[in-house]
């Protein structure tokens, strides 16, 4: 996706504003030449427009060649940068798993795709010019041959009237040349106009794809009245057709509920979230808040009643002040501050050189991951919403820095929704309500003493992490 905003837009702006003057002088040229080749003779014009015919025989054969090769030169240059951005951005565990040789094999290889591909395109694109050339010689060729011949042909009505001189073919042959260097001109940029067909196609592609625009059938939906009953009925769901991930799954969160969901990798955790945030929509069963289908409720006001703690945190090339405020943008300076020390971002960023005006690099690289975990929660304590949801929040916070933040995590959840997601069973003792996944099903429910006492799925789960029980 970046190589098509930059380097395929680039392609199309540089075109655009090379070819357009050229385009608009060569129309005016064509059609300024055509006129007075009408007015002295039209036989002779026919004859000169051989080269339109000729230039649309060899356009339409290359063209056909250009269109297999410009689109794959740039969806193979597409294919560099990606790998280029992806080993950059990981080079650390690149070096970590000493792959640096794997990784430039494959660069290698891509590059070798993308060469032969880029020398079949700008021979194709190339051939263009010399092929005009030759038409246009063609062309003058002809038109002098019949000029002549018109000339020196005694029966010729023209030459008897004294119409075709000498000095008519002189100056029609200088109009042919003349209306056929546009035709060269555009000739000698067709690589770089095809280049630019092919970057458009791909940048359109993304322009064609249906935003998201869902503006909800309750015009009247407040957040501010929002009071966080949720509840799921009979989910089905599945990313890829014919493998579900939920199916007649069913879940109620109270108003005010802290709600815990556990189960093995790839359970359907985190899918909840994402059908509840409206990310992905259900297959089948309904989703409501306070008894509302969320499919009734615009989405913008749907996602400003739900703030979010997601296990990977992105993080702004920014200073740590606007990183927070990014929760509510127009949250004053005071109200971050006071986020920041709620989720223990204080503890750090005060101590820094410039404080909350420290610049953080792009993914925060200047930062531990529990640093950046933290900030996340700054915002979601800013954002002050009225549904909370955790998705691994503290799996990249370490036992000490979890301990410090389990006390400002519980003043946010408290007296508003919360949903928690987690593998580390120590975060959600505390639950209101635990429940237990598998099989994209609910297959236990209760707090966690209950649970244990049932000796089920949470109790081997659990023991699993702590008392090193095999399961």
């Amino acid at each position: 996706i970046m190589s098509r905003m930059t380097n395929d837009v680039e392609n199309i702006s540089n075109t655009v504003s090379q070819s357009i003057a050229s385009l608009f002088s060569g129309v005016l040229t064509l059609v300024g030449c055509l006129v007075f080749m009408l007015y002295y003779s039209p036989m002779l014009t026919l004859v000169s427009l051989t080269s339109v015919i000729l230039t649309l025989v060899v356009t339409k054969n290359l063209t056909k060649f250009m269109r297999k090769y410009f689109p794959l030169q740039q969806t193979l240059l597409g294919r560099l940068n990606g790998h280029i951005e992806e080993m950059v951005s990981g080079y650390r565990t690149v070096a970590a798993y000493s792959k640096e040789k794997k990784a430039c094999e494959e660069f290698g290889e891509i590059s070798d795709e993308l060469q032969k591909a880029a020398i079949k395109a700008q021979i194709c694109g190339g051939i263009m010019g010399p092929c005009m050339n030759v038409i246009s010689n063609i062309s003058f060729l002809l038109v002098a041959g019949f000029g002549a011949y018109f000339l020196i042909i005694d029966f010729n009505p023209l030459a008897l009237k004294g119409v075709m001189t000498v000095g008519t073919i002189q100056a029609f042959l200088q109009y042919t040349k003349n209306f056929t260097r546009p035709i060269n001109e555009i000739a000698q940029q067709y690589s770089s106009i095809q280049t630019a067909i092919a970057g458009a196609e791909r940048v359109f592609e993304i322009m064609d794809t249906e935003p998201e625009n869902d503006e909800g059938t309750d015009k009247d939906f407040s957040i501010d009245n929002v009071k966080g009953d949720l509840m799921f009925k009979n989910i089905d769901f599945s990313y890829v057709p014919g493998e579900k991930v939920l199916h007649d799954f069913d879940l109620w969160i109270k108003s005010g509920q802290k709600l815990a969901i556990v189960g093995a990798t790839g359970s359907g955790k985190t899918t909840v979230v994402n059908l509840l945030t409206r990310f992905y929509d259900i297959d089948g069963g309904s989703i409501t808040l306070d008894g509302e289908s969320i499919y009734d409720i615009p989405k913008k006001k749907l996602r400003g009643s739900i703030g979010i703690v997601l296990q990977d945190t992105v993080i702004f090339n920014d200073t740590i002040m606007q990183n927070i405020r990014y929760g509510r943008l127009d949250a004053t300076d005071e109200e971050v501050i006071a986020a920041a020390k709620t989720a223990k971002v204080a503890d750090f960023a005060e101590k820094m050189s410039d404080g909350y005006d420290t610049m953080l690099t792009e993914g925060g690289g200047n930062l531990s991951q529990g640093q950046r975990q933290l900030i996340a929660i700054a915002r979601a304590v800013l954002a002050d919403p009225k549904i909370l949801i955790l998705d691994e929040a503290t799996s990249s916070i370490d036992t000490r820095t979890e301990v410090h933040i389990q006390e400002a995590m519980l003043a946010l959840m408290k007296g508003r929704t919360s949903l928690i997601i987690a593998h580390r069973l120590s975060t959600i003792r505390d639950a209101d309500k635990i429940v237990v996944i598998d099989g994209g099903k609910v297959v236990e429910a209760g707090n966690h003493e209950k649970l244990l006492n049932e000796n089920g799925a949470y109790a081997r789960l659990y023991n699993t992490q702590f008392a090193g029980i095999k399961t």
